[in-house]
């Protein structure tokens, strides 16, 4: 058996049957003409051997209406009219089967239409070439519509053994649901096989399999739900959420693969997409998203399948393709659950909308900094100081979520500030709301956050004074390093009382390092020699004491470097009391270079009228006393040192 393609201006193209006999039925299915014949059809398909025997019992009735028509022209208009009532009512019979049958003049080739086969031209071919006794080989894509041919033609055991419906169903059993990618396949011909698929229950049977056994195989098979349209993804995803034996991380797994393969441009680092995934359009697309978003897990995501950087990437495309509010809030709300493993990238969100003036949304990173504090919030776990030491008192290794999540967003938070602060179009308030949104635990220093405030001094150099002393406040002096506070004591875009309080707390920090320098050589000879005999071994008390030397001597190197630092320091208050003392003096009323109350310049006390109107104007409230090396000697008394406050 073989097959031709002929080109013709009434047909797209013909298929032959090349038998060395003349074909005697021709089928019209779609835009294709087969050529075939007429015994191996009827022998399997009992729909073709019902119409073609009753054109074969029509065939005397019609020679014997033609030769009426042709002898009777003597009989009036009444014989004419009653032929033509006769073939009127045959066309009618015709209709009722749904099929097109038309007897040639010849007599010998008679014609069959199949406007709606299931399947089409190909799959019509396959079920010829059964009826022929040609191999056909099943696959998980052909299965459904040659199952649904098998129907349509009524090719079933009760007309002919081992015919095509039983084929078809013996292999979509054993071979094509018992694998979840098979069944994705078959599913996705089903999409236009419909009604007929579903009323032979392919389609259920199919996404029952797919729901059954997809958390037992592996995920090389989750990249085929791309294919599916929304209408089958829906339904797969919701049998698999109504079984109790699917594990959450494949329903999100399977999530996931059909988003990526589905919605084009999710993330930019998301360039892979299946070939055989159709393009929608935007409005699909948006759809797609939506309905992604709605099969979301309520609960808290694993991370290990739904990821920050995926969710963040719906939300990216959420805001491209205008998605509806409630699904933004709902990727938003998402998103903040897992925004301590998020990264700078991916809470870069550029602003789609026109009314924005700022490159990125801050607007939505706030809003999901500000979910995450609910979140944490809602959990009772706990943050402070005395929680932690009340778990190393106790000596318990507990790994602490919620702090190091937070500490972890407070990073995030003042790189994101960082990126953003060289925006010429971010104000000053938006500014300050974002680095204050995070308490004050979730920064161990705060270096982070006066790199980003000195960004935006520089990219907004016409800052009011109000505005610049408002951006400088969100950075607590206190927790700077010794590198950031020798930057900042150098940095010229910082207000002058900003310098002083940098100063000022680098100079305690200093203190109290070399205080806890010396207590420790202190506490440690106040240990009696038999009670350090008792605790350690005897075997490695030599060991212990070159440690202890060794550690003594770097203990010295590091308080003289510290002290050098401090007298620098020290050195460098005074100079500036001098300089204010005389700006003060100059302003003044004829002091006289004196104040009252007070010593000259030349002796550096600050305590006067003129210098406690000048910390009025800028704000310094600190005492001038650590900063003045005569007022108190640098090694203290240890009851001193003890009381020392931060």
């Amino acid at each position: 058996m073989s097959a031709s393609v002929r080109h013709g201006s009434s047909r797209a193209q013909a298929w032959f049957c090349t038998t060395g006999l003349p074909s005697d039925v021709v089928f019209e299915v779609h835009d294709m003409t087969f050529h075939l014949h007429k015994f191996p059809l009827m022998a399997k398909s009992r729909k073709i051997h019902r119409m073609l025997t009753e054109q074969e019992e029509q065939r005397p009735a019609r020679g014997r209406r033609r030769r009426r028509s042709s002898d009777g022209g003597d009989s009036g208009d009444d014989g004419a009219a009653e032929t033509e009532i006769e073939e009127a009512d045959d066309e009618e019979e015709e209709g009722a089967e749904e099929q097109q049958v038309r007897r040639e003049d010849d007599g010998q080739v008679y014609s069959i239409a199949f406007p709606d086969f299931p399947g089409g031209p190909g799959t019509f071919e396959a079920a010829a070439k059964f009826c022929y006794g040609v191999r056909v080989d099943l696959t998980a894509w052909n299965v459904a519509p040659l199952r649904c041919a098998a129907e349509y033609l009524e090719m079933t055991e009760d007309h002919a053994e081992d015919n095509l419906a039983a084929r078809a169903e013996a292999y979509l059993d054993k071979t094509v649901l018992q694998h979840p990618g098979d069944a994705t396949k078959a599913l996705k011909s089903c999409e236009e096989l419909l009604p007929l698929a579903e009323e032979l229950g392919i389609v259920a049977r199919c996404v029952e399999a797919i729901a059954a056994r997809s958390s037992a195989t592996s995920r090389s098979w989750f990249d085929d739900l791309a294919v599916l349209g929304l209408r089958m993804y829906k339904r797969v995803m919701a049998a698999m959420a109504a079984r109790d034996d699917v594990r959450a991380e494949a329903r999100e797994s399977c999530l996931v693969s059909y988003a990526r393969g589905t919605i084009p441009g999710l993330s930019r680092s998301m360039r892979r997409r299946l070939a055989s995934a159709p393009v929608s359009s935007e409005v699909e697309q948006k759809e797609l998203l939506e309905a992604v978003v709605a099969s979301l897990p309520a609960d808290r995501c694993s991370g290990r399948v739904v990821t920050a950087k995926f969710l963040f990437a719906l939300l990216r495309t959420a805001h491209i393709l205008r998605a509806s509010d409630a699904a933004r809030a709902a990727l938003e709300r998402k998103a903040a659950t897992q925004l301590e493993q998020a990264t700078l990238e991916d809470v870069l969100i550029p602003s789609y909308s026109g009314a924005a003036e700022t490159l990125y949304d801050v607007d939505c990173v706030e809003r999901i900094v500000g979910y995450f504090l609910a979140e944490e919030e809602i959990g009772g776990f706990a943050s402070s100081s005395a929680a932690i030491e009340v778990e190393e008192e106790a000596g318990a290794e507990v790994s602490r979520p919620s702090a190091v999540a937070m500490v972890q967003v407070g990073k995030l938070v003042d790189s994101y500030l960082a990126e953003v602060a060289s925006d010429a179009n971010l104000k000053p308030a938006k500014f300050c709301e974002l680095a204050l949104s995070l308490p004050d635990h979730a920064r161990i220093y705060n270096d982070g956050v006066y790199r980003a405030v000195d960004i935006y001094l520089k990219a907004h150099p016409r800052l009011t004074a109000e505005e610049r002393d408002r951006v400088v406040g969100v950075v607590d002096c206190r927790k700077l390093t010794v590198e950031a506070c020798t930057h900042a004591a150098q940095n010229e875009r910082l207000p002058l009382r900003a310098v002083l309080q940098v100063l000022f707390f680098e100079q305690l920090q200093l203190r109290r390092a070399i205080t806890g320098t010396l207590l420790a050589p202190a506490g440690a000879s106040a240990v009696p020699p038999r009670a350090m005999r008792q605790q350690r071994p005897v075997s490695g008390e030599w060991r212990g004491a070159t440690v202890l030397a060794q550690e003594s001597q770097v203990l010295r190197l590091d308080m003289d470097s510290v002290a050098s630092r401090v007298q620098e320091l020290e050195r460098e208050c005074s100079s500036m009391r001098r300089a204010i003392k005389k700006i003060d003096g100059s302003s003044g009323s004829g002091s006289g270079g004196r104040s009252p109350g007070g010593r000259s310049a030349d002796g550096g006390d600050l305590s006067g009228p003129a210098v406690g109107g000048w910390r009025a104007r800028h704000g310094c409230k600190f005492s001038t006393q650590v900063c003045d090396s005569h007022a108190r000697n640098v090694v203290a008394s240890r009851a001193s040192r003890i009381g020392m406050s931060p």
